[in-house]
C-alpha cells in the first residue's frame, strides 16, 4: 500500500506534544515503515516592533496536525491512542479518508514558502485607512496608496496643511486604524 496524507484534529496548542507523542508511540512500536513525514502546519511571519524585524511562526491550520501515513488498523488505532488527539477529519468514524495529493502539495508549498519567504503579520490594502506611529509624520492618518511586500514597505498619502502628500513608509511605521 501506498502512504497517503491524513488530517488528525488534536486540541488546539497542542499540536507540537501530538506530533513529538506520535513519532514517540511510532518508534516505539517500530512502525516507522508505515509512517512518512508528521507536520503541523507553520508559516513564518515578520513583524515590526520598537523598531527592529521580530520573526515568529503561526499555525495556519490550528488544531490540525498531518501525518503521512499507510492506514491499517495498527497505524489508524496507533494514532488514535496519543493523548490530546480527537480523532481523524474526513472518512467515516472506522475509515478515514485521506486528502488529494493537490490539496497535501498546497499546503507543503505554502509551508515552504512561509520558510522561504516570511509574510508580514498585519496586511494592508490600497485605499485602507492607517495611522503613522514612528517617524516625522507620527500621530497623521492617512490612506494607503501602494503596498511593496517585497520590501515591506507603503506609500501613504497624509494630508499636511490641507495637501495630500504621499509618504514612503515602512510597515512598522503604521498602524491599521
Amino acid at each position: 500500500m501506498a502512504k497517503h496524507w491524513y488530517v488528525v484534529h488534536a486540541f488546539s496548542g497542542y499540536e507540537g506534544r501530538v506530533k513529538r507523542s506520535l513519532e514517540d508511540a511510532i518508534e516505539r512500536a517500530g512502525m516507522q515503515d508505515f509512517f512518512g513525514e508528521i507536520l503541523v502546519p507553520t508559516e513564518e511571519i515578520v513583524e515590526m516592533r520598537s523598531g527592529s524585524q521580530r520573526r515568529s511562526e503561526r499555525k495556519f491550520f490550528p488544531g490540525y496536525v498531518l501525518v503521512n501515513m499507510e492506514l491499517t488498523d495498527e497505524t489508524w488505532h496507533l494514532v488514535k491512542n496519543v493523548p490530546q488527539v480527537m480523532g481523524f477529519i474526513g472518512g467515516t468514524g472506522d475509515r478515514p479518508a485521506p486528502i488529494t495529493e493537490k490539496e497535501a502539495d498546497a499546503i507543503l508549498q505554502r509551508v515552504q514558502e512561509g520558510v522561504d519567504k516570511p509574510r508580514p503579520k498585519v496586511l494592508f490594502e490600497a485605499g485602507e485607512v492607517v495611522r503613522v506611529t514612528d517617524g516625522p509624520f507620527n500621530d497623521f492618518s492617512g490612506v494607503v496608496e501602494e503596498v511593496d511586500y517585497g520590501k515591506s514597505r507603503l506609500r501613504v498619502s497624509v494630508m499636511i496643511f490641507g495637501r495630500s502628500t504621499p509618504v514612503d513608509l515602512e510597515f512598522g511605521q503604521v498602524e491599521k486604524s
